[in-house]
């Protein structure tokens, strides 16, 4: 959701924070311990400070998942139990990590149209245009501009709606996401029109995933 001019400055601002190391899904693997009690459990959900179930990672971007454990880690995502996972990791553990997930093989849908399966209403496509959506994370929802940003379609709904919010969340320690490009887009916006939003890219078909690890089947 980043307008149009902002593009290429977003880009290169999250590649920044998207330092590059070798990465290693094997290696990931043996790291994953301490992801699978959330991660691995189709539908599960966290309980502090928010009911909510937790993002679906298998098949999402590496890149984006190493920025997304950098800003727990630094505090731009306010999370306690993330940041304190991050916070242990070093730079090679958050590449394997993000290899590993991006891997996975799964039960993902093989090819998304380029073109949404299902179309958004008149108000929801709306709300799409407003918040340049498309722009960044593809037509589809699921071909992001650049592998830094997030594939959203299928991705759960209340989670989606939750992290919309935390983009506008100023002040409290427990929850927020200090993205001032994101910050600004979901201003606009009621939380009503948040939960239109995320409702309609929930019900896409996506390329991310849970694959349940054995011992949770």
């Amino acid at each position: 959701m980043i307008k149009a001019p902002s593009l290429l400055l977003a880009t290169l601002a999250l590649a920044a924070v998207a330092p590059l190391h070798a990465q290693d899904a094997a290696a990931g693997a043996k790291k994953a311990a301490m992801c699978i009690g959330c991660h691995d459990i189709p539908r599960y959900q966290t309980s502090f400070p928010e009911v909510y179930k937790v993002p679906k990672i298998g098949g999402q971007n590496a890149a984006y998942l190493v920025a997304a454990l950098g800003e727990y880690k630094k505090g731009e995502r306010r999370f306690a139990t993330m940041r304190a996972i991050a916070g242990s990791l070093s730079d090679k553990d958050m590449a394997d990590l993000a290899a590993y997930y991006e891997k996975l093989p799964g039960p993902m849908i093989k090819t998304v149209a380029d073109t949404p399966a299902v179309q958004p209403s008149a108000a929801v496509a709306d709300l799409l245009t407003r918040g340049a959506c498309t722009s960044c994370h593809g037509a589809n929802l699921s071909k992001p501009i650049s592998p830094a940003y997030p594939k959203l379609a299928g991705q759960y709904g209340d989670y989606l709606y939750a992290t919309l919010r935390s983009y506008g969340t100023v002040g409290n320690p427990n929850v927020g996401r200090s993205n001032p490009i994101m910050g600004a887009q979901v201003k606009q916006f009621k939380n009503t029109e948040l939960r239109q939003l995320a409702d309609y890219i929930a019900s896409l078909p996506g390329e991310i995933f849970t694959v349940p690890d054995d011992r949770f089947r």
